[in-house]
């Protein structure tokens, strides 16, 4: 058995990993496995379409009406998408498009809500 961190938001030491991710059953919260000073790389910094830095749980809008392959319509600009999650792949962005359901958008088409 690994000696895992205990959970930095609510302290619980029942946290778990699953796929270079540390959980915690208690609160929610997620952080990754190995920090990026740890490992060797820089740490990652998602900017929307306006150069302003993006975290997880932002607000963004859209800044341009988006095609959405196999619907019907597309999604407007000025969309508000609420607690986005920031993921390393070809979308940057993992979220809940209202009126859409789940999907990837990429940063270049979002703008950071104040």
């Amino acid at each position: 058995m690994t000696d895992l961190p205990p959970c930095p938001q609510c302290a619980s030491g029942y946290t778990y990993e699953v796929t270079g991710l540390l959980m915690c059953p208690e609160c929610g919260h997620e952080w990754p496995a190995t920090p990026a000073a740890e490992n060797g790389e820089p740490a990652r910094v998602w900017r929307d379409a306006y150069g302003t830095e993006l975290k997880d749980g932002d607000t963004v809008t859209l800044i341009k009406d988006l095609k959405v392959k196999g619907a019907s319509g597309s999604i407007k600009v000025g969309t508000k998408v609420k607690n986005i999650r920031l993921v390393e792949s070809d979308h940057d962005i993992d979220c809940t498009v209202p009126g859409f359901g789940a999907m990837g958008l990429k940063t270049e088409f979002v703008k950071k809500v104040t």
